[in-house]
């Protein structure tokens, strides 16, 4: 319960995957169904607060649909809403690196809704779309309905709003320009001057228009120009 609500949850802080909050995304697997905004939640299994919030939440919606929907009819519900990441997918496969540890579960709104992605140092104020990846932290507002859709009655989870806590690594598979450009485009160190009657270092850069004395002789006494920093 969140805000007085009992099928709506604040969660703690969860990693964000499959990103889709700046544009509403059609799955190709399914060219019927509508675009949506949508996202994963990753929840860490350490977070126990959120998911016994979750679990509350879900049955709440449930009785919500007896009452409502469902003329007190009690389905099975066939999905569940919420996996866990160190077990496999309803196809049988494994869940990615990135979920071992957490409990899994997405939420979505239809295309009219876009969810608003703040940032907790200004939640006035929504995340330019580049701020906004798979990867990231925050903490999102979900909240469970029931339904009865050709009669397959069942429960969903609606996506609320989100708030970015801290960046994280992004889970696109990319690099970063960072690494891929790692030495390129940097001004070489210039070698550091040596003391007066020091010799100078068998090599290095050197600055251009003056004759040094041969590597490894001491260095003359020679006064520095103050407004070039070169010997006079």
């Amino acid at each position: 319960m969140y805000q007085g609500t009992p099928t709506k949850v604040l969660t703690g802080e969860v990693r964000l995957s499959y990103v889709h909050l700046n544009e509403p995304y059609k799955n190709p697997k399914t060219p019927n169904a509508p675009a949506k905004y949508s996202v994963t939640l990753l929840i860490p299994k350490t977070d126990t607060a959120t998911k016994n919030d979750i679990d509350q939440s879900i049955q709440a919606a449930y009785e919500q649909g007896v009452k409502d929907k469902w003329h007190n009819l009690r389905p099975t519900l066939a999905n569940p809403l919420i996996y866990d990441g160190d077990g496999r997918r309803r196809d049988g496969s494994e869940f990615t690196e990135e979920c071992k540890g957490h409990w899994v579960i997405t939420a979505s709104s239809s295309d009219k809704r876009k969810p608003q992605v703040v940032d907790i140092s200004n939640i006035k104020t929504e995340l330019a779309p580049q701020d906004v990846y798979s990867g990231m932290y925050a903490r999102v507002t979900i909240n469970f309905f029931p339904f009865d859709t050709a009669g397959n009655k069942g429960v969903g989870c609606g996506l609320g709003n989100v708030l970015k806590i801290r960046d994280g690594e992004p889970l696109s598979g990319g690099a970063s320009a960072a690494s891929d450009f790692a030495g390129l485009g940097q001004a070489p160190e210039a070698a550091p001057m040596p003391q007066m009657g020091q010799p100078y270092p068998a090599a290095g850069p050197q600055p251009q228009g003056y004759a040094y004395p041969q590597m490894g002789q001491p260095a003359m006494n020679l006064s520095i120009d103050p407004i070039t920093g070169m010997p006079r």
